[in-house]
């Protein structure tokens, strides 16, 4: 089973990725089970969403409280300290920050970089990563197919549908690995 934790600030769209990614998983075979946790629902605070991934049935339905994967949508909330306590070692981190210079301290990863928000900007989709980010994370982990992700997005997106699939894609090919 595959444990990933989505944290970022509300209205970034960290609680709509897990569904988008719990679906795209359970469409592409997978068993998948979603779920957030956030206080105050407003624009900034805090907002941790989690998707359980396996090949069998979930049965669990308790926090998670040591993902495997991790991906954090606002960089001011990275934290190599907290990343190394709570993330299970060998497992994945991606990180929405426009630097290009390796992160420290997570030597025991495997890290990816994507600046999602310029993807988010360029493809006219303002300051909403959730897409582009999904896109780097499937890149970064190989959970599923890119064209699993797409066929979601295209299918439970709202609007701006092209939009959406063309950060996903760009997201997809720019992620920085290493």
């Amino acid at each position: 089973m595959v444990e990933i934790r989505f944290f970022g600030r509300g209205g970034q769209g960290a609680v709509v990725a897990a569904e988008i990614l719990a679906r795209s998983c359970f469409e592409a075979g997978l068993y998948s089970h979603c779920f957030s946790h956030f206080g105050g629902e407003r624009r900034g605070s805090a907002v941790s969403s989690f998707v359980r991934v396996d090949e069998s049935k979930i049965y669990l339905r308790c926090d998670i409280e040591r993902p495997n994967h991790i991906v954090i949508f606002d960089e001011s909330l990275f934290d190599a300290n907290l990343i190394n306590e709570q993330v299970e070692p060998g497992g994945h981190v991606l990180i929405n920050t426009e630097h290009k210079d390796p992160l420290n301290g997570l030597d025991r990863y495997r890290v990816g970089r994507i600046d999602a928000l310029e993807v988010s900007m360029k493809n006219g989709m303002g300051s909403i990563v959730n897409t582009a980010i999904l896109g780097a994370y499937i890149r970064l982990t190989n959970i599923i197919s890119l064209d699993a992700l797409l066929k979601v997005i295209a299918e439970n997106v709202p609007k701006a549908i092209d939009k959406n699939m063309a950060a996903a894609k760009q997201a997809y090919e720019q992620v920085m690995i290493g």
